[in-house]
């Protein structure tokens, strides 16, 4: 009976070491040289520009902007001229602070 108790403990636990020493790799990896994290800084030329885009860009780059509201955009700056600023945007019907500051960072007006 005791060599049956001792199987039921022992074996289970000399199989499991022996399956995570199969498991473990053999020689040691050299760490690879850690790749830096860029920063998705967005530079001026990237950013898009209200007073030159067309419906179709300003639809496909801004978040929460569809077809109407891109053409929206494109008439208002055809019916007052160019925007002076980004803030301007309100004006627009269907366009609030939380729209215009989930973009505000992909937009410029020169």
């Amino acid at each position: 009976m005791r060599n049956t108790v001792l199987n039921y403990l022992l074996l289970p636990l000399f199989a499991g070491l022996s399956f995570s020493l199969s498991a473990a790799p053999a020689t040691a990896t050299a760490l690879k040289e850690p790749v830096p994290m860029v920063s998705q800084v967005q530079t001026p030329s990237s950013m898009l520009n209200l007073n030159t885009a067309d419906a179709p860009t300003l639809q496909k780059e801004l978040n929460g902007i569809g077809k109407a509201k891109a053409e929206a955009i494109v008439a208002y700056r055809d019916a007052n001229g160019p925007f002076a600023s980004v803030d301007e945007l309100l004006e627009i019907k269907g366009i609030g602070n939380a729209l215009l500051e989930r973009n505000r960072d992909k937009l410029v007006v020169e």
